[in-house]
């Protein structure tokens, strides 16, 4: 059974460590701050000028003014920070963040990303994903493994605009957890229900498959 979009963020969020800085892309990755361990100090990065973002507000407990980079109003934690997107670029592009989780429309077996432009629709812009690309090590992309047609979005070259090139190293999608090397697609884990074959035949670029590929743990 392929994985909702809250089953997505839970599985990130076993990738945080201990005193991480993350900065959470648009969509499904937003999701990633409802889902952080209890008990670990992790503190959330927004390139529109917040350090320390917190967990979705309830009715009660919203600001129209605290929002985060997609314009979703947001809690911020105790010890939370505001500056400007400068600084918060700064940090960006001065590798100061310890993971990066992305939203994607393609990622091929390069590592390369393409998640701004699709050309003939209208979309509200790049963002700040192509300085988080440049300046992150630790990357995850999570996002659906092929699209509404049923068309893989993992591919052996993108081919929408590129994002970034060669930059990504993980790829959580609703069907598997993939690890990008040696120019190849590696699948580390699969969706609790969903089979091996799925996962081949959904995935367009070459998928190296171990002989056994472990159930997700959510």
């Amino acid at each position: 059974m392929a994985l909702s979009r809250e089953q997505l963020a839970q599985r990130v969020a076993k990738e945080l460590k201990d005193g991480y800085y993350v900065n959470l892309g648009i969509g499904i990755p937003t999701l990633v701050a409802n889902y952080i361990p209890e008990g670990m100090q992790v503190m959330l990065q927004s390139e529109n000028g917040l350090l320390g973002m917190g967990e979705f507000p309830t009715e009660d407990t919203i600001d129209p003014d605290l929002i985060n980079a997609g314009k979703q109003t947001v809690t911020a934690v105790k010890g939370a920070s505001f500056f400007s997107s400068a600084e918060s670029f700064a940090m960006i592009r001065g590798g100061h963040v310890d993971l990066t989780v992305l939203g994607a429309f393609e990622v091929d077996v390069e590592g390369s990303i393409a998640s701004w432009m699709i050309p003939g629709k209208l979309v509200k812009g790049m963002g700040g994903a192509m300085d988080l690309v440049a300046g992150a090590d630790n990357i995850i992309v999570t996002m659906m493994h092929a699209d509404k047609h049923g068309n893989s979005k993992l591919l052996s070259k993108c081919e929408l605009p590129l994002t970034g090139y060669g930059c990504i190293k993980r790829v959580l999608t609703d069907l598997a957890f993939i690890e990008i090397k040696d120019g190849a697609f590696h699948l580390l884990e699969r969706a609790p229900g969903v089979s091996v074959e799925e996962i081949v035949a959904k995935t367009a670029g070459k998928l190296i498959v171990p002989e056994h590929v472990p159930e997700m743990a959510l």
